[in-house]
């Protein structure tokens, strides 16, 4: 059935962001862990890169705690695996590591004859089938040159999310279009990830834009608040997606020496008021007319 079995539910998808590893690998694990206690429905799990674009200083120094504390591509493949959840888990990263990943010539990762790949997307979708992964957000990889990847994915049973921006247009929205499966991430706003204190209203625009396509659309970037949240599904998302306002918390109670525990039950709490405000968006939603 793939991601959008998440979507088909009354209720709006859930979908928060942490980055595996950070700050270490036990207490990520609780945390994310904390997140479908709270109501998750699906988790989108960063393996960070060193040279990440699009991201706010509050996930930039999520990624750099996370590769200090020593995560790798082949440790993100047995955190995923270790995981105790029951939601998806959706990778989201860069194409460098997912073209790169056959140089490693890791277990399993052989082309259609036998031999060892090289280089090429098809042996990191092996591998990320493999430990339970259903979906994989390349953040700069464009449309256009998916092809490889979309192959791969529809080999190996993954889904292959795109992320829309406001700017985005014409030909490569219509590719985009296309190549997307499992749902669409709409771009709130322009700019880098990072929470904000209020609701882009080119919200409703962006989601009118994407009507025809036959995707579930969850919406990203800035939301903070459970009052985001309704607000966001009020003008017609299917799911909110949440990063930096999560980050947030596992930051402070990083940088204040809190024990996991009490960093995992601040995730919790969040995690149910936003669940709780993109269901009270869903309720305000207009009803259609009876005839």
């Amino acid at each position: 059935m793939g991601l959008e079995r998440v979507f088909e539910r009354d209720d709006p998808a859930f979908i928060p962001y942490l980055t595996a590893g950070d700050p270490d690998y036990e207490a990520s694990q609780a945390y994310i862990e904390a997140l479908e206690r709270g109501g998750a429905d699906l988790i989108e799990l960063g393996l960070p890169f060193s040279e990440p674009i699009a991201e706010g200083k509050t996930i930039q120094d999520a990624i750099v705690r996370s590769l200090e504390a020593g995560m790798t591509v082949d440790r993100y493949f047995e955190f995923v695996e270790e995981l105790d959840v029951d939601v998806p888990v959706v990778c989201m990263t860069y194409y460098n590591l997912v073209f790169q990943y056959g140089d490693s010539e890791a277990p399993g990762a052989s082309d259609p004859s036998g031999e060892t790949a090289s280089k090429g997307p098809r042996p990191f979708v092996e591998k990320a089938a493999e430990v339970g992964i259903e979906g994989l957000v390349v953040v700069d990889l464009p449309a256009e040159e998916a092809g490889p990847l979309r192959a791969a994915c529809d080999e190996f049973g993954l889904d292959l999310v795109f992320i829309v921006a406001p700017t985005t247009t014409g030909d490569r929205l219509d590719t985009m279009k296309t190549q997307v499966s499992g749902y669409v991430y709409v771009q709130a706003r322009l700019g880098v990830t990072g929470a904000r204190d209020d609701v882009d209203d080119a919200t409703e625009e962006s989601l009118a834009r994407l009507s025809d396509w036959d995707v579930p659309k969850a919406v990203g970037f800035g939301i903070k608040t459970g009052d985001h949240a309704e607000r966001i599904v009020s003008a017609g998302a299917d799911g909110i997606i949440v990063g930096s306002a999560l980050i947030d918390i596992v930051a402070e109670g990083h940088e204040n020496g809190d024990d996991t525990e009490t960093v995992a039950d601040r995730l919790e709490a969040k995690a149910r008021e936003l669940t709780e405000g993109a269901r009270r968006g869903a309720q305000n939603r207009p009803q259609p007319e009876r005839t």
